[in-house]
Formats: C-alpha cells, sequence, structure tokens
C-alpha cells in the first residue's frame, strides 16, 4: 500500500464525467473510465457515484469476488487519511481463475411467434368450449 499514489476526496471529485470516471470504494481510488460499457448494470450507475465515496453503494450491492478482484484492476492510488486493516487488505487478494467478469444472459429460444400466441388463446377456445358444453 505504501507504493500507490495518494489522493485527497476533492481531487477524486474532479473526475466524474463519462470520460473520466473515478470514485472511492474503501479507501481504493478507481479509475472506471474503461469499465462504463462493461459494467453489467449500466453506466448510469456508475457515472451517479463518481467523484465520490461509493463505498456503501458498492456493499449494499453484494458484488461477486470476480467484482471485487476488478477493483485492483481499476484502482490509481489511496485515499489520504483512509486506514486500511488486516481485513481492508487481504480483501480483495483472492485469486480469480478468470480474467474477466462473466455474466450470464437469457438467449431467446427458436420459438416462432404464433407459437407464443397459440399458448395463450388455446386454453382459452377450450375453456369456452368446454363452459359452452356444460351450459347447454
Amino acid at each position: 500500500m505504501a507504493s500507490q499514489k495518494v489522493f485527497t476526496l476533492s481531487q477524486v471529485a474532479q473526475h466524474r464525467s463519462k470520460k473520466d470516471c473515478w470514485f472511492v470504494i474503501n479507501g481504493r481510488v478507481l479509475d472506471v473510465t474503461k469499465f462504463l460499457n462493461e459494467h453489467p448494470a449500466g453506466e448510469e450507475v456508475l457515472i451517479e457515484v463518481a467523484g465520490k465515496d461509493a463505498t456503501k453503494q458498492f456493499d449494499n450491492i453484494g458484488h461477486s469476488k470476480e467484482a471485487q478482484n476488478l477493483l485492483l484492476k481499476y484502482q490509481v492510488g489511496v485515499l489520504q487519511g483512509h486506514a486500511f486493516t488486516e481485513s481492508d487488505k487481504k480483501a480483495f487478494f483472492v485469486e480469480s481463475t478468470r480474467k474477466e467478469m462473466s455474466a450470464s444472459v437469457i438467449k431467446d429460444d427458436k420459438m416462432p411467434k404464433y407459437a407464443a400466441f397459440l399458448e395463450f388463446i388455446l386454453p382459452l377456445v377450450f375453456t369456452g368450449f368446454y363452459l359452452s358444453y356444460r351450459y347447454l
């Protein structure tokens, strides 16, 4: 930690645009400008906390170990006056076997458009026939 560049919160606050997006998480100053397009929740979430301490927001979401490891990739320094505890030092040094964070996507199956319509209409048609049979 001693070799890291030290920034003040006012210095971090100067970087709060899409072209220059920094924030602080657990005393680590992060430059996530290149990560904006890759963030699973979209760039708006990151820009909203740009230039600020985003520790509470990061912790409230419950990010995965892979997401926590990405913090090291984008770290450019540390926040002035932040005292790192032993748990902070060890928290993000769990090595991941993957180089990038993965996300799962639900893909559309190749079901024809009329099939979805039939799945909705056919039970209604059968119910109508049954009720009319019972009524007559």
